[in-house]
């Protein structure tokens, strides 16, 4: 999974102490209180992660400086990951956007000028959850199926912006997850012959995690690797090389729909190695684990449906 990575020495994460959320600056192995350390360089008042996408650019800055003046006084142990960035704002989802994917889907030998890229929407309060036994099956599903997804975190406002300045607009990477549950998304009696919401909106469908690290982390992101497991086995290996459209070309084209606002966040869609093509599930119990390079690794486990 090869890529030139920057030497960024930082990253994000909010962390569950107790039950008490805390947002966290991560250097090295360490987790730092993130309030106290940027407050010691002069920002003040970043109490969660969203906070800091208010001013993306101020708060980069800070975030370099905090890096190198970490106190131990603010070291935080803690009981689990929860998702790095609890309070998104839109939660948009790059469908099919995989060659292999498309082939595996039933689509060998699709063209990139055949293809438009469509997008789907998660809730970002019910969806997103982080590691652990975070992820309920849908009620009533009998086809739970994953995918691995980079995503995106928008660090400054984009409306119609073009590919060329798209990734200027990122500030952040991080794992997730897209669950779906195949057969709610599927509608064949109705002349739409989709239902995109009873599929891809369920509850905790969206974990995200472990951290966020700064986009600048990576010095191709159409070069990174994602894989995902389940129970051990290798399900999904892949790169974002093997993308339809771009990371770019994802955002210019959402931003000419709607506005994307700092703290969104952008699924860029999955590689092959989805469960669906051999009727291959999860059920209850199982485990499965994200990995992307540069990233870490989030991993959930399988709960019943509530």
């Amino acid at each position: 999974m090869p890529n030139d990575i920057a030497p960024d020495r930082w990253s994000l994460a909010t962390v569950d102490r107790a039950g008490t959320a805390i947002a966290c600056l991560e250097v090295g192995d360490a987790a730092y209180a993130l309030e106290p350390s940027l407050a010691r360089v002069g920002l003040a008042g970043m109490t969660r992660v969203i906070d800091l996408f208010g001013d993306w650019d101020r708060s980069r800055a800070a975030l370099d400086r905090a890096a190198g003046l970490v106190d131990e006084a603010d070291r935080v142990a803690f009981d689990r990951r929860l998702a790095p960035l609890l309070y998104p704002g839109k939660i948009l989802c790059a469908g099919a956007n995989y060659f292999d994917h498309l082939a595996e889907m039933g689509m060998p030998g699709a063209k990139k000028e055949e293809q438009r890229l469509f997008f789907f929407m998660k809730p970002p309060r019910n969806a997103i959850v982080g590691e652990g036994p975070t992820v309920h099956m849908p009620i009533g599903t009998r086809a739970f199926d994953w995918e691995i997804e980079l995503a995106a975190v928008i660090g400054r406002t984009a409306r119609n912006v073009s590919p060329d300045t798209a990734l200027d607009h990122v500030a952040a990477y991080t794992v997730s997850v897209d669950f779906s549950a195949r057969d709610h998304n599927r509608a064949p009696e109705t002349f739409y012959k989709l239902d995109w919401v009873a599929g891809k909106a369920n509850d905790t469908c969206c974990p995200t995690g472990p951290r966020l690290v700064p986009a600048s982390t990576f010095a191709d992101p159409q070069a990174i690797g994602l894989k995902l497991s389940v129970n051990g086995e290798v399900k999904q290996n892949g790169s974002t090389a093997d993308m339809i459209f771009s990371i770019a070309e994802q955002i210019a084209i959402a931003s000419r729909i709607m506005t994307l606002d700092p703290g969104d966040l952008i699924l860029t869609g999955t590689p092959a190695g989805v469960g669906v093509p051999k009727q291959t599930f999860l059920k209850v119990g199982d485990r499965v684990d994200a990995e992307i390079e540069a990233i870490g690794r989030l991993s959930v486990t399988i709960q019943e449906p509530r």
